[in-house]
C-alpha cells in the first residue's frame, strides 16, 4: 500500500510499504480521511518534544485524526465491526496500569499514540491497523470529513467542559486556529457568549465568517468580565495573559502548547482564587463529540479548507496552501486520491 513516510526533519517520501495485517485484538481500516495538525508539523520540523524524550523516532508515519471503514478483523474481535465506519482514539494505554484501570489511558506512562508515539504507525496511508478497543462507530450522519474532525473536536469539547460554562457566561478563547475555533463552537453550543483573540487579520476574519462576531486583535480585547479564558494558542506569553484577563473565582483552561516553557504567576492564581485546568487528549470526549456532530449542534465543516492526496502532505506540512484552498485552518488528506482534489 501507499503511505506517507517522514524520514527525518523536512524529508519525506510516499512509499510502497507492506499492508497491515489484523493481529489478535486489532482491526485493519481502509482510511478515508485524515486531518493534518500542529503536532504533525512539529514532527516535520523536528521540534516535537517526543523526539527529544525518546518517545518517537524517524522514520515515522504520521496521522492521528482519521476516519475510515473496517476492512479486516483479527482473532478475538467481534466480526460485527467488519464494514463499519469508524474513527479511533489516538491514545492506546497498556490497559493494566493503575492509570488505565482508572479510565485514564490517555496519560498511561507506557501508552502508544497513533502516528505520534511508541512506533505506532499513523493513518497517512491507505490502510491502518489499530486495536478494536480504540474504535468509535460513526453514525450515518457523520461522514468521513466529520469523522476526521472528531479527534480534534474531542480535545476542544473537553476544554469547553473544563471551563464549566453556563448559559449567558462570557468566554474568551486565545488563538482562533482549529482547536480554538472548535472550542468556540462547543462553548457557543453551551450557551456562552464567545469572544476570540488572535494575531492575524485573516484568522480573525475567518472567525467572524463562521459566526463569531466578537473576534479581537490582542490590543483590542474589550475590558469585560470573562467567566472563563481558554488558551488554545502556541504562544508562551498567553498563559499569563489568560490568568490576567479571567474574572476572580473563575477558570482558566490550558489546551495550547508552546514550543518553549510558558510561565504564570501562581500568586495571581491564588489571590484571584482561579481554578486552572490542563487538557491533554480527546479520549474522554470522543463519544460526546460524535453526538454533537450527528445532531448538528456543532458543525465544524467550514474549518476544512481543502482535501488532497498523499503526494501533497509534504508541502502542506511545509506550510504551503493547496491550490484553491478555502480560508479555513484545516487541511484534510484522502489517501485514495492521487493528485486530485475532493470537492
Amino acid at each position: 500500500m501507499r503511505a506517507f513516510v517522514l524520514t527525518c526533519p523536512g524529508q519525506y517520501e510516499v512509499q510502497e510499504v507492506p499492508a497491515p495485517v489484523a493481529t489478535p485484538g486489532e482491526v485493519v481500516v481502509d482510511v478515508e480521511r485524515v486531518g493534518v495538525c500542529g503536532t504533525d508539523v512539529e514532527f516535520f520540523t523536528g521540534e516535537m518534544a517526543y523526539l527529544h524524550q525518546g518517545h518517537s523516532t524517524y522514520p515515522m508515519r504520521l496521522g492521528h485524526e482519521w476516519a475510515g471503514r473496517v476492512a479486516a478483523v483479527g482473532d478475538g474481535v467481534d466480526p460485527a465491526w467488519l464494514g463499519r465506519r469508524v474513527m479511533g482514539d489516538t491514545m492506546l494505554g497498556c490497559r493494566t496500569c493503575r492509570r488505565c484501570l482508572r479510565g485514564h489511558q490517555h496519560v498511561c506512562e507506557k501508552r502508544q499514540e497513533v502516528g505520534v508515539r511508541g512506533g505506532r504507525a499513523g493513518a497517512l496511508a491507505e490502510q491502518l491497523a489499530v486495536p478494536a478497543s480504540s474504535l468509535h462507530a460513526l453514525p450515518d450522519t457523520v461522514d468521513a470529513e466529520l469523522g476526521a474532525l472528531v479527534e480534534p473536536g474531542g480535545n476542544a469539547l473537553r476544554a469547553a467542559q473544563a471551563a464549566e460554562l453556563q448559559p449567558g457566561d462570557r468566554a474568551l478563547i486565545l488563538g482562533p486556529g482549529t482547536i480554538g475555533l472548535l472550542v468556540a463552537m462547543f462553548a457557543r453550543a453551551a450557551g456562552a457568549q464567545v469572544h476570540l483573540m488572535g494575531r492575524t487579520d485573516s484568522s480573525l476574519a475567518f472567525a467572524r465568517e463562521v459566526g463569531f462576531e466578537h473576534a479581537w486583535p490582542e490590543d483590542s480585547v474589550p475590558d469585560l468580565p470573562f467567566d472563563a479564558v481558554i488558551d488554545a494558542s502556541n504562544s508562551p506569553q498567553l498563559p499569563a495573559l489568560a490568568l490576567e484577563l479571567v474574572e476572580p473565582a473563575s477558570r482558566v483552561v490550558y489546551i495550547g502548547l508552546a514550543g518553549e516553557p510558558s510561565r504564570i504567576d501562581t500568586r495571581t492564581l491564588a489571590l484571584k482564587d482561579v481554578t486552572a485546568v490542563g487538557i491533554l487528549s480527546a479520549s474522554p470526549g470522543l463519544d460526546a463529540t460524535i453526538r454533537a456532530y450527528a445532531d448538528g449542534s456543532v458543525d465544524p465543516r467550514p474549518l476544512v479548507a481543502a482535501t488532497v492526496g498523499l503526494e501533497q502532505v509534504g508541502p502542506v506540512l511545509a506550510g504551503e496552501r493547496p491550490p484553491g484552498a478555502g480560508p479555513g485552518p484545516k487541511i484534510h488528506i484522502d489517501p485514495r486520491l492521487n493528485q486530485r482534489r475532493v470537492p
